[in-house]
């Protein structure tokens, strides 16, 4: 039996559209999926929308309309970008289902039976942005004598009648899980940032809200609704069927992995493990605070007008294009900066100058000069010295760095082998052995073939949609197409003996071109 693996996205909050931050969150995610799924691993991979909240209730009344209404459109949205982007989740989950209610209701309960919870009146800062509160000391100064939150966003002082939870009562519990467990939050920058802001004492937390009722009911308590982040990280126990805790929960539970921006780390390292611990519920084994996508090396604001939207981006360069960009450009765990010109630079000389080109020609030759049939052939030296080196490339470097989530260093992993092979072309010169020694030319293009077969199940997991063509085109069957095939020796004579022909092959990566206009749209 396949050993489970949970994955999960942050809840995308849909007060608008889709933007370059979630195509990319759920890019990486959907690759670490995959990558997964590859090593053989039963994978469910879960992402949704955060519905709940004031800000929702306030973006629908300013637009006129109803708040379910105005969400189930702007969730349509996320969703229509997952399909796009090739996002392979197992579940899309939206917190204004009634599944998810019950789910949030029933952790409320779990926590009430620890005596974590108690009515009181709050009084303090609250960005409605952020659906966050902030004490005096996180503020920062804005313009005049206005205060804002550690984020830039406005802070408005409010008073109401809430549920508080104890926080500063798992403060040491925290401690004590970061320190004895230092993979918990990654990178480690930000399990010092979070570290740190716990070493400096935990407030109790404002856990309900009555000035609004566009939420989860507080179970005995009809005229509070959850605080949106309660109910928001409950959204990764629904999606494995809590508060059943048999069937999907006892395979899947503890989730594996949260992927997140870096600016919610707070809520996920700090307040969910708290409110697991309360539950008396298995803690999540890592959260994995990712960094900002910059444009141009500028963060995207609708003042300066530099918003991009990924659909459009995915359009113009290709939805393969825009992931590998993405996975080699930006270190995973920092910030990263894109443009138009930045992602036809490298698309270009990765994909279409190094391996489209590698493929292409590979496989036309074979085409060409061997009627698209597969032979058995000698080794030669070199032939040895080039399927090592693919080898070692793809299945042990890329793999260690792909699994340890450095995804630019796999990357780099992959294209030494793609030169390698690039090389080994121009050194043997197969086109010149046709006529001179057409035996040598087979050994040369049957070492090519197993090379290409190699880098292309290597790379699936970051352009999903391109891998699977070519892989179709040399007729490798879909059961072998992970990383235990790449240790299997057996297949390429087995591919010989069903006596497959390859077609003329199709190009893989074209050349991408800058579009007319192009810093309206990247920058």
């Amino acid at each position: 039996m396949a050993e489970p693996f949970y994955i999960t996205t942050a809840i995308a909050y849909p007060n608008g559209r889709p933007h370059i931050g979630h195509a990319y969150e759920a890019i990486a995610t959907d690759a670490i999926a995959r990558f997964q799924r590859m090593m053989g691993r039963d994978v469910r991979f879960v992402t949704g929308t955060d519905e709940h909240g004031l800000k929702m209730v306030q973006t629908a009344r300013d637009a006129g309309r109803d708040t379910l209404e105005f969400a189930s459109e702007m969730s349509s949205y996320f969703k229509d970008m997952c399909s796009k982007l090739d996002i392979s989740y197992t579940d899309f989950l939206r917190t204004s289902d009634p599944r998810h209610h019950d789910a949030s209701q029933a952790l409320w309960k779990a926590m009430e039976a620890s005596d974590d919870f108690y009515l009181d009146r709050y009084e303090g800062w609250y960005s409605v942005r952020d659906e966050a509160f902030y004490d005096e000391k996180e503020l920062i100064d804005g313009e005049g004598d206005a205060k804002l939150s550690p984020q830039g966003t406005p802070v408005e002082w409010t008073k109401e009648e809430t549920w508080f939870f104890k926080l500063s009562k798992y403060q040491d519990a925290l401690l004590t899980l970061y320190n004895e467990n230092a993979d918990f939050i990654q990178p480690e920058s930000r399990r010092n940032e979070v570290t740190r802001f716990v070493e400096g004492g935990l407030k109790d937390l404002s856990v309900s809200r009555t000035s609004f009722d566009w939420g989860v009911q507080v179970p005995g308590s009809q005229d509070h609704v959850m605080y949106v982040w309660v109910d928001a990280l409950t959204t990764y126990m629904t999606g494995v069927g809590y508060p059943d805790t048999d069937g999907d929960y006892a395979k899947y539970w503890p989730a594996h992995l949260h992927i997140i921006g870096k600016d919610i780390v707070r809520f996920h390292a700090v307040y969910w493990p708290a409110f697991l611990m309360s539950a008396k519920l298995p803690l999540p084994k890592k959260i994995f605070g990712h960094g900002f996508l910059l444009n141009r090396g500028e963060k995207m604001s609708k003042s300066t007008g530099n918003v991009v939207d990924p659909m459009e981006l995915a359009e113009l360069f290709g939805v393969d294009a825009l992931r590998y960009f993405l996975m080699r450009e930006v270190s995973f765990g920092q910030d990263g900066s894109y443009s138009a010109d930045a992602i036809v630079t490298r698309v270009n000389a990765d994909l279409a100058n190094s391996f489209g080109n590698l493929v292409q020609r590979s496989l036309s030759m074979i085409f060409k000069n061997m009627d698209g049939k597969l032979e058995r052939y000698e080794a030669s030296p070199a032939d040895d010295e080039l399927h090592a080196t693919v080898r070692i490339a793809c299945g042990t470097d890329l793999i260690r760095e792909f699994g340890n989530l450095n995804f630019t260093q796999g990357l780099d992993a992959w294209m030494r082998a793609v030169f390698a092979c690039n090389q080994y072309v121009d050194e043997q010169a197969p086109w010149g052995l046709k006529k001179t020694d057409p035996e040598r030319m087979q050994a040369v293009l049957m070492t090519l073939f197993i090379a290409i077969r190699d880098l292309t199940i290597a790379i699936a997991p970051i352009v999903p949609k391109s891998a699977a063509a070519i892989l179709d085109q040399m007729g490798i069957p879909e059961n072998e197409r992970n990383y235990a095939a790449l240790e299997n020796d057996q297949w390429f004579p087995a591919s010989v003996e069903t006596g497959f022909v390859i077609s003329k092959p199709v190009p893989a990566f074209p050349r991408l071109e800058l579009p007319e206009g192009e810093g309206e749209v990247a920058g």
